[in-house]
Parts: C-alpha cells; sequence; structure tokens
C-alpha cells in the first residue's frame, strides 16, 4: 500500500484526493521507484485543480517528475538500489506520475541521479529547472554569449523563470526579469537578476517592431508577451520559448523574423532526447549555484499537493516547490 495524489473523472466530477493505493493498482512498467521527492509544476497545478486539460486518462496519479530509489527492475540498466530520476515523457499526464510514494515506469524514461545532487536537490530544480537549463543551452547554440548583450527573463518569479536567472547569473550574463509581482523583486535581484520589469509592459497588444534592446530571452508566457519579447530583440537575437502561461496563442507578424534576424527556438522537455536531458543534467550540476537552488525552494509533503496546486496556478507561489512524498 502507498500514498498518492488521485485525479478521478467518472460518474462523479472531476477531483483530486489524496488517498491510500495498493500496489497492484500501478500501471505497466519495467521499473518499479520508491519516490522519495517530486514536485509541484505548472503543468501539475493544471492537472490536479482540472483548469485545463492536462490529464489524459483517468484515473491518474499527476506529477511529471520524481525522484528515489529503484525497488524493482527489469531493465538491464538499471538495479534495485539505484537512485534515479525521471522527468517528462507524459507521466502525470497519460501513465502514473510522481507524487506519489511508488511509481511504475519504463526504463528508458530514467536517467541516473547526478551524483552532484540529492533527491532532495533534483527535485528543487525539477522538470522546470531542466527546462531553464534547455533554454539556456538553446540560447548558447545559437551563439548568445555574455558579451552578447541583456537577457531578458519572462514569469521570472515561477519556476523555470528563477532557476534561468540563477543559471544566466552565474554563467555571467546581464539579466532583467519581468514579473507581475513587484513584492518579489529583492528575491529576483538575490537570484542574480540586475533588473526588474512589470509584466504590464509586455501583457498589451504592441507594434510589430520596437526599440531593439535583448540579445536573449527566455519565455515561459506566450501570447502577447512573447510577440512583445520578439518585438524588441535585437538583431540576430535569440527567444528560446518553452510555456503558455499566459495563453496558446501567437498574435504576431513576420517583422522580427525577416527584419532583424530573430530566431525564435522552441524548447520542449516532455520528449527531449536522452543525450540531450543528460547533458541538460551535467550543465546543472555544474552551473546552478546549489545555495541559490535552497533559497529559491520551499517544501510541501504529499498530503499539501492539492491546496498549494490553487496557490502556485493564483501565482501566490514563488519558486520551485519541492514534495516531500513521505508526509
Amino acid at each position: 500500500m502507498f500514498k498518492a495524489v488521485l485525479i478521478e473523472r467518472d460518474e462523479r466530477p472531476y477531483r483530486a484526493t489524496f488517498k491510500t493505493l495498493d500496489e497492484g493498482q500501478l500501471p505497466a512498467g519495467d521499473v518499479t521507484v520508491s519516490v522519495d521527492y517530486s514536485t509541484l509544476n505548472y503543468k501539475d497545478a493544471l492537472a490536479v485543480t482540472g483548469k485545463a486539460p492536462v490529464v489524459r486518462q483517468f484515473p491518474m496519479v499527476p506529477g511529471i517528475d520524481l525522484a528515489g530509489s529503484v525497488v524493482a527492475s527489469e531493465h538491464s540498466s538499471y538495479a534495485i538500489g539505484d537512485r534515479v530520476l525521471l522527468n517528462g515523457w507524459g507521466v502525470g499526464e497519460q501513465h502514473w506520475g510522481g507524487l506519489a510514494q511508488l511509481a511504475r515506469v519504463k526504463g528508458e524514461w530514467l536517467i541516473p541521479l547526478p551524483s552532484a545532487f540529492s533527491a532532495r536537490q533534483s527535485m528543487a530544480i525539477g522538470t522546470a529547472g531542466y527546462t531553464a537549463m534547455l533554454c539556456v543551452i538553446a540560447l548558447e547554440r545559437h551563439g548568445v554569449a555574455p558579451g552578447s548583450g541583456e537577457i531578458l527573463v519572462t514569469g521570472a518569479a515561477g519556476g523555470v523563470g528563477s532557476v534561468a536567472i540563477a543559471v544566466l547569473a552565474k554563467l555571467g550574463f546581464r539579466v532583467v526579469a519581468v514579473t507581475g509581482r513587484a513584492a518579489e523583486a529583492d528575491f529576483l535581484k538575490r537570484l542574480g537578476a540586475a533588473e526588474i520589469l512589470d509584466r504590464a509592459l509586455f501583457a498589451s497588444p504592441g507594434k510589430p517592431l520596437g526599440k531593439e534592446r535583448w540579445a536573449g530571452a527566455i519565455d515561459v508566457v506566450g501570447s502577447h508577451t512573447l510577440v512583445n519579447v520578439c518585438a524588441s530583440m535585437r538583431y540576430r537575437g535569440v527567444v528560446a520559448a518553452c510555456g503558455l502561461a499566459g495563453g496558446l496563442d501567437f498574435p504576431a507578424t513576420v517583422a522580427p523574423f525577416i527584419l532583424r534576424g530573430v530566431t525564435l527556438a522552441g524548447v520542449d522537455s516532455v520528449m527531449c532526447p536522452r543525450t540531450d536531458r543528460l547533458e541538460a543534467w551535467r550543465r546543472l550540476s555544474q552551473d546552478l549555484d546549489i545555495d541559490r537552488l535552497e533559497f529559491l525552494t520551499q517544501e510541501a509533503g504529499l498530503s499539501q499537493v492539492i491546496g498549494y496546486a490553487a496557490g502556485l496556478l493564483e501565482g501566490s507561489i514563488r519558486g520551485r516547490v519541492v514534495v516531500d512524498t513521505r508526509r
């Protein structure tokens, strides 16, 4: 028997509850993991609250990532006792995920837990931090370097944004943070942001082209925010887009792309190839200050997840939420 958050939709309305399940209810998979820590991401909050159609089948244990120890394995790469982590691959959406004390998954979805991190630290980073690192790598691959100019990060007080700021600052970039939470200015500056801008400057429809400022940008918002970011990029600037907190739409013109040579690089963390995952985690162990990681992290028990989910969507929770499955 194990504890889990379970989402159900049957003859009764959509609901998420904290309950005890039997191991025999776990889905098919060749590796069973005792989950030490998971995390609460924006997508998890959407799943738990039902605010967006994240969950594809029911019942479902949410949680798009997990870290723990292998307790049973039929996969050649993993043995009992191995420390592992998982991000994405549709867990928490199409396959039972990490907001539980036990998970059964495909071994090909797992990677070894990097020796630089404890299970808790790896989930303090989580899918949000791993996605942030993929965005930083995307900027670098397109030639953006600390000497190129300023980097803009939207949704700065959230999970992706906060880790992105910490990594970029350590790498020597001048980072400008965009947030709608003025009270988080000190928090963002402690992470390494040199300047704070109000998200209202980017949230409304703007001109096809604005004043050139940013050499690179990481955007988690989409919609008009992403449009305005693209419009204010410097010549041959690069935008790494990885989120849709402001909407799926992209009401833009082609002007930034054909007149300034701006690159819009899409970043997906769910189906990202294993080699890129391993590289992102290697870079995190090198380029993320663990002291700053602790500063941007708060902890919740598994039994508290449902309550925390609403707060995350309301924007009242900053940084990363690590979930201790033991409580």
